[in-house]
């Protein structure tokens, strides 16, 4: 979560979180890429700031022959990955126009441009059953009021037997408060307050909002989304990580899970 002097925990709708989250990104996409662009690579497929990489792990089980939808792409960098390494055909989609600018700009540089789409998790452009998989590191899900909303969608435009595989902050993280050091590993909040966290301008309108949802409450979303959960990956923290993101770090890595991974697939039909 970004640090402002005006913030707090109060309810944000879908309209208000929407407004908030695509401004804020749109406004701080080239200083997320000069900060984290080192660590996420311009076409690298890192999982969270655990530093775990699709390479070493293979959740996605991806192939030449595959459709994949990429939401909540950011500068597209796991979407690259694929089309390089992979050969799938990969389409790299984000909410924010200046994300995908910065994302533009990569691709120019690298030689290796994915098509980049603007439009909104909650309401995917495509077909029924149009992508053999589906996959966001660390997007959309925490960034919406209705992250059950995003299941269904996601169900919608996978074919039947299709891959949906997503990071987020796991959600104990949200008992602890966001300091990566020894006084981050004091429980402060109720893991249960589902509120979201919000951070306002000075006429309280929001500019940034990350909604909580419990592990029950993931696995409820999924299911009811006509999806199956096959594993929920919660990586540790690699000691050749030294790096400190956020309210994410080696001190704490060590004790409590940051990120969480979920591997879902939509049933074959029959």
């Amino acid at each position: 979560m970004p640090v402002s002097d005006d913030v707090g925990r109060r309810t944000a709708d879908t309209d208000e979180t929407h407004s908030a989250n695509r401004s804020w990104w749109d406004g701080e996409a080239a200083g997320y890429y000069a900060e984290h662009g080192s660590f996420l690579g311009d076409d690298e497929f890192v999982w969270g700031p655990e530093g775990w990489t699709e390479e070493m792990l293979d959740l996605l089980r991806a192939s030449s022959d595959q459709r994949i939808l990429e939401i909540g792409a950011g500068a597209g960098q796991c979407a690259r990955w694929l089309q390089r390494h992979v050969g799938a055909s990969v389409v790299a989609s984000d909410l924010s126009a200046g994300m995908l600018r910065v994302g533009r700009e990569v691709s120019e540089r690298t030689g290796v441009a994915p098509p980049l789409v603007q439009c909104d998790g909650l309401a995917l452009p495509f077909g029924d059953a149009s992508f053999d998989t589906v996959f966001t590191a660390y997007g959309v899900v925490p960034f919406v009021a209705d992250s059950a909303a995003v299941m269904a969608e996601v169900a919608r435009v996978l074919r039947p037997g299709g891959r949906f595989v997503f990071s987020t902050t796991h959600p104990i993280r949200w008992a602890f408060p966001d300091d990566p050091t020894a006084a981050g590993l004091t429980a402060r909040l109720s893991y249960f307050d589902r509120t979201p966290y919000v951070e306002s301008d000075g006429s309280g309108r929001a500019t940034y909002v990350e909604h909580h949802r419990t592990m029950g409450d993931r696995i409820r979303e999924i299911v009811a989304g006509g999806l199956v959960v096959e594993d929920v990956v919660e990586p540790e923290w690699p000691e050749d990580n030294t790096a400190t993101w956020g309210g994410w770090s080696p001190t704490r890595g060590k004790v409590i899970p940051g990120t969480a991974i979920f591997v879902c697939r939509r049933p074959s039909e029959g």
